[in-house]
């Protein structure tokens, strides 16, 4: 079964990682769910070794079709007791980007920092650098 996301949401993610969406939604049979929640983590990230942020990304349906909600990028911060914030936060609900380091960011800023994070994010992933889990809500 092909799960079909809107592409058309802003802010805009780039098509690359709509397809990684779908590739990892591929053996996920949500006819009953609501909500879909993918948890990308890297084993080995630590604050002390670091590695690959944890993303946490949400879907809803809406209609017959799933829109994105929020895509999260985790980091550790802080010394000498880091924690685990939100580093990138793209609320598709309020169409606003927050960073870290530059709280809610203008819409060209954030475009630029989509793109980046995206091109990263689907690197990483086609590395396979990432556990994956898939949460049906």
């Amino acid at each position: 079964m092909t799960i079909s996301i809107d592409t058309n949401q802003e802010p805009a993610m780039p098509q690359p990682f709509y397809h990684l969406l779908i590739q990892e939604l591929e053996d996920v049979s949500p006819k009953e769910a609501n909500a879909i929640t993918l948890y990308f983590r890297d084993p080995d990230y630590s604050p002390e070794q670091g590695g690959f942020h944890p993303v946490e990304v949400r879907l809803e349906k809406q209609l017959n079709q799933w829109r994105l909600v929020y895509v999260t990028d985790f980091a550790f911060h802080g010394f000498p007791y880091p924690e685990l914030i939100k580093d990138i936060d793209i609320c598709f609900n309020s169409k606003q980007v927050y960073s870290s380091i530059g709280g809610w960011i203008n819409h060209d800023e954030a475009k630029e920092l989509i793109e980046l994070f995206s091109d990263n994010f689907t690197s990483y992933h086609h590395m396979d650098v990432y556990q994956v889990q898939v949460n049906l809500g």
